[in-house]
């Protein structure tokens, strides 16, 4: 059953950190059944409480996983390379539409609100002891959040959506558990839910969002969280629809233990408005981060949910970074409070770009999503031919696989590097990259 390799130890701990070594040194391979816990208890000479202790270790690690009568197996491993290596480097000459990175002309200026923020803090210095969160900050987050019906709740500010995620995530899972995730979804979401010992199920969806009877479907597989992205959804543009927002939360109020976490993707970058589904479930969050319509590198988010979600959350940021830079946040403030981002204008923008590319790529029958946001969704038969026919031509895009788990290969174009003339050239690059494909949707 092992092969060459024994289990050792007399206690719980000593066998688990036998097994995890034997793992980490890949003399355990993924799906290798592991002994009943008698016969190793037997093997052993300890009793086989022993031996379920350390078991129930294992699988809370993310070691192993337990399939009832089946027994215990080694858990696929997380990736050792995130999907974010799965790319094409744009040599010289290649423009680069597969890193999803937003327009520069359209982030606002940092200097004056940099410089307002340094002022602040020579006033008011950011010291130990202090609230984590800026009055200001979380007055003008709770204000927008408002206007967007989003139900009340404390706040919380992370680095970023991404770390907003993982922590709640942490503040309720444990390795093993299943979490509905969009398909095709956000890839770094993808690699997140792995490497933290959660089990993805994915979740199809058309243009106004997740199917709910895709979701139904997870949650009754135990799917414990479900992850929604409302508006600009990465990487098809899928935007929650009024009529779908309703759908879902029939879904979820049968299941009122879930974990909901929202996305909003989309926020200040898209003209759709927000139809939040949170409130429905006892434990939720709503995540909105400064990336898109800000800049990447402001690294901040601000989430909002049930008390004892946000309490968890900022409880364990307490031990570990304490709070994300309250200058940062000064300087957030300071760009809310200023107008400094036009969403309007930025809507109009970005969705210029992309639908001037649909309709160019309908035109020469090729499919493909973008109902909002900066990306646009092309489903293809080869992706691997796909690319490197585009590459050749000059266009290096983003391989599907960075976002996919059982829905049908395509690409993502970024339109945030594209000018009014560049998209007829890239429709017939990617026509005769791709061919015409036959009407379907992407789940």
């Amino acid at each position: 059953m092992l092969g060459e390799y024994r289990i050792v130890g007399r206690r719980a701990s000593e066998i688990a950190a036998s097994v995890e070594r034997a793992v980490g040194a890949g003399d355990l391979e993924p799906g290798q059944l592991l002994p009943p816990m008698r016969g190793l208890a037997t093997e052993l000479g300890v009793n086989p409480n022993t031996v379920a202790a350390a078991y129930r270790t294992l699988r809370e690690r993310g070691v192993i996983e337990t399939a009832g009568r089946r027994g215990s197996r080694v858990r696929p491993r997380p990736a050792s390379t995130s999907r974010g290596s799965i790319r094409v480097d744009a040599p010289p000459g290649v423009r680069d539409l597969g890193e999803g990175n937003p327009d520069t002309a359209l982030l606002p200026p940092l200097d004056e609100a940099l410089a307002a923020a340094a002022a602040r803090c020579a006033e008011e210095p950011g010291l130990y002891g202090r609230a984590p969160l800026d009055a200001e900050f979380a007055r003008l987050a709770r204000a927008a959040m408002d206007a967007d019906r989003v139900p009340a709740g404390p706040l919380a500010a992370t680095s970023g959506a991404l770390d907003a995620i993982e922590r709640i995530l942490a503040a309720h899972l444990r390795p093993g558990d299943a979490v509905a995730v969009e398909d095709p979804g956000w890839g770094s979401l993808l690699d997140l839910v792995s490497a933290l010992g959660l089990k993805p199920l994915p979740v199809a969806l058309d243009d106004d969002g997740p199917l709910p009877g895709e979701v139904e479907r997870a949650l009754n597989a135990g799917a414990r969280a479900v992850v929604v992205t409302d508006r600009a959804q990465n990487p098809t543009g899928a935007v929650l629809s009024r009529h779908r927002a309703d759908q879902l939360r029939d879904v979820l109020a049968r299941f009122p233990r879930t974990l909901l976490i929202e996305d909003d993707h989309g926020h200040a970058i898209v003209d759709h408005p927000l139809h939040p589904l949170a409130g429905v479930t006892d434990n939720w969050a709503f995540v909105r981060s400064t990336a898109k319509a800000y800049g990447p590198d402001l690294r901040v988010a601000v989430l909002t949910g049930d008390t004892v979600t946000v309490d968890r959350v900022q409880g364990r940021l307490g031990l570990g970074p304490g709070w994300v830079s309250r200058l940062l946040q000064h300087t957030v403030a300071h760009l809310w409070a200023s107008g400094a981002v036009d969403p309007v204008a930025v809507a109009r923008s970005y969705g210029e770009r992309r639908d001037a590319l649909v309709d160019a790529l309908a035109r020469r029958g090729v499919e493909a999503r973008g109902r909002s946001g900066m990306n646009v969704w092309v489903p293809v038969q080869d992706e691997t031919g796909a690319v490197a026919r585009l590459l050749h031509a000059g266009w290096a895009v983003a391989p599907g696989a960075r976002f996919r788990m059982a829905s049908p290969p395509a690409v993502r174009l970024t339109v945030s590097e594209l000018a009014h003339a560049d998209i007829e050239p890239l429709a017939e690059a990617v026509a005769s990259a791709v061919g015409p494909m036959p009407a379907r949707s992407y789940g």
